[in-house]
């Protein structure tokens, strides 16, 4: 499948100004526990297992488990990555007291050479508004790995659709999603991802809870 411009800029467009105001009660507070099935305190959870001092936050959002999480050092260094940039200056704001680094890239280009390597590297939710099945939009992985530290972790969390449990009403809103463009996971189960993550990474680890899944790895 060839990824468009268009069907990238669907996947974020939802982050408007207005709209990241909401994002918080929608999702984290609507959604996970009552749709997905997957409360957002597990979620915070497994972020803040796997976050270090020296992290890459990749789509964004709002910034909700980076102000919510416990960091290993009260200085630590946090780069912010997304294509939006109402999302980059919304969770620079929100995480202002630790002066994070933004820039706005598409995770499915490769960063650039000069960026100094992380210790973890975050992406939540961002999987399943890729454009492509989960085999190919795993190329992000690739991206990712190459500014990972030795021992470094990546991680995050997902919305599946095979391999997964999901209610009548999560079959009903991803579908909607993914007409729209907002999501773009029909393809994506459980399989591909614990493959794609396997082929990459060791010492991988995959939860499901809900229609979500919760993945870890190491280089």
């Amino acid at each position: 499948m060839d990824v468009t411009e268009e069907q990238i800029k669907a996947g974020q467009a939802i982050y408007t100004q207005r709209g990241l105001r909401f994002y918080d009660f929608i999702v984290h507070g609507v959604s996970n526990p009552l749709v997905w099935r997957c409360p957002t305190e597990q979620l915070l959870t497994h972020y803040s297992k796997h976050v270090s001092a020296n992290h890459l936050d990749v789509g964004v959002g709002t910034g909700y488990f980076l102000h919510y999480c416990p960091f290993p050092s009260q200085t630590p260094r946090i780069v912010l990555s997304d294509i939006n940039r109402n999302s980059l200056d919304f969770a620079a704001r929100r995480i202002a007291r630790y002066m994070p680094e933004t820039y706005q890239h598409n995770i499915l280009e490769p960063f650039s050479d000069d960026i100094q390597a992380f210790d973890s590297i975050g992406v939540n939710y961002l999987l399943h508004c890729l454009p492509g099945a989960i085999r190919s939009k795993a190329i992000a992985f690739d991206h990712l790995k190459a500014l990972m530290n030795p021992d470094a972790v990546l991680f995050g969390s997902t919305l599946l659709q095979g391999g997964v449990s999901r209610s009548w009403f999560a079959k009903r809103l991803m579908r909607f999603y993914n007409r729209k463009g907002i999501f773009c996971n029909q393809e994506d189960d459980l399989a591909g991802l614990e493959q794609s993550l396997s082929q990459r990474f060791r010492d991988v680890s995959v939860e499901v809870v809900g229609c979500a899944a919760l993945f870890s790895g190491r280089i």
